[in-house]
């Protein structure tokens, strides 16, 4: 058995802390400006798609560092308990976010770990407010947190999360996906949707 793994294959919870040699994240001169959606990458995305019909449809905007901010509304669609949204799609809200990071940093990275706090229910109709920052980074490893919160952009915090993305080459997703999907994509005559849709974590 690995150090870095417990008996049962887990990551240690320490995965999430950045090492002492860690650098401070460098926003990218190329990166969106502050205040600019960020729009879809992959029009079939689940987090931020728009031909994904019960998709959460996230809408991201850069922030002024290397931190991002988005909303989504609670829909029925999304609900796991009467009238309130599953954890899972709050889970996936905070990962889209996190990893809209990526465009910051001009990276492509994917999850390698997420751990998510649920503080409080979150009813469908809920527009939650989420914002995510890249705290280090530290060679191919990028640490992140984001929080979602109810009310408003300062409202009471329902839930929140520390991530860990890695860094991948393009062929993670060229040489894993499901050929029609990635044939579909690469195909498109439009470049830049191309070279988005392979931008960030899936």
């Amino acid at each position: 058995m690995s150090a870095a793994t417990s008996d049962d294959g887990r990551a240690p919870r320490q995965a999430l802390t950045p090492p002492p040699d860690a650098a401070a994240p460098v926003r990218h001169p190329d990166a969106p400006v502050p205040g600019e959606l960020l729009g879809a990458h992959y029009d079939q995305c689940f987090g931020c798609g728009d031909a994904q019909p019960h998709g959460l449809h996230l809408e991201t905007r850069a922030g002024d560092g290397v931190d991002v901010t988005a909303e989504f509304t609670v829909r029925p669609a999304h609900q796991g308990a009467p009238g309130l949204a599953h954890g899972g799609v709050l889970a996936s809200a905070l990962d889209e976010t996190l990893g809209s990071l990526s465009w910051l940093l001009h990276t492509i990275a994917v999850t390698g770990r997420l751990e998510t706090d649920f503080v409080r229910p979150v009813p469908v109709g809920t527009i939650l407010h989420l914002a995510a920052r890249v705290t280090a980074v530290a060679g191919r490893k990028i640490y992140a947190s984001a929080v979602g919160r109810i009310g408003g952009p300062d409202g009471a915090v329902a839930v929140r999360a520390d991530a860990l993305f890695i860094e991948v080459k393009v062929e993670h997703f060229t040489n894993n996906g499901r050929p029609e999907e990635v044939n579909a994509a690469m195909a498109d005559p439009d470049q830049v949707r191309v070279a988005r849709a392979f931008e960030v974590n899936p």
